[in-house]
């Protein structure tokens, strides 16, 4: 079973590349190529992302990954790459749909703007317990009666996964990715 990451605004990091290793994902998506970009805050990040690469073209990356891929796979996003997943989800190929068993979603606030899309696939939506933006509570009722669509709130904040994020949380880490493991080990 192949494994995806689909890495955040940030792109491939050692945090990220940790995860990767502790749960045998074969593939890290980045909207960067690998390039570590080394952003010194959240800010640069995201105009970084918006300016050159955009949510358009990171779903073209991914899409073509996977035309590429043999055999199934299960996505996992992190923030701008679970709002990509989401997109994805709702116009993806049907040759493509075959290929992912399941995606699950770390923190997608893009996911707001893109709520008419009805996953194709099974997606599990994990959403921090507030947003500073949006109201998180009202996304997650928005989503949850869709087909295909798991979602819940944790009590963690936006980034909690990341170690460089200031909302990093280490017990919320350490139990999600203990999920993470067997639920794609399941």
């Amino acid at each position: 079973m192949n494994k995806i990451l689909v890495a955040d605004i940030f792109g491939k990091t050692c945090a990220l590349s940790n995860i990767a290793q502790i749960i045998n994902a074969t593939t890290i998506v980045d909207p960067y190529d690998g390039e570590n970009m080394a952003f010194a805050n959240e800010t640069l990040a995201y105009n970084y992302f918006t300016e050159k690469v955009g949510i358009d073209n990171y779903r073209q990356k991914l899409i073509s990954i996977l035309e590429k891929l043999s055999g199934e796979c299960i996505l996992i996003g992190f923030s701008v790459g679970a709002a990509i997943i989401w997109t994805l989800s709702g116009e993806i190929p049907v040759h493509l749909t075959k290929k992912i068993k399941f995606a699950i979603c770390y923190y997608g606030a893009q996911i707001r703007h893109y709520t008419e899309k009805s996953p194709t696939f099974d997606l599990r939506c994990i959403f921090p317990k507030s947003e500073l933006h949006f109201d998180v509570t009202a996304l997650h009722n928005t989503i949850i009666n869709k087909d295909n669509v798991s979602s819940i709130q944790v009590d963690y904040l936006h980034g909690f996964m990341n170690i460089y994020s200031p909302n990093f949380n280490e017990a919320g880490y350490k139990s999600h990715l203990s999920l993470l493991q067997q639920q794609i080990n399941d």
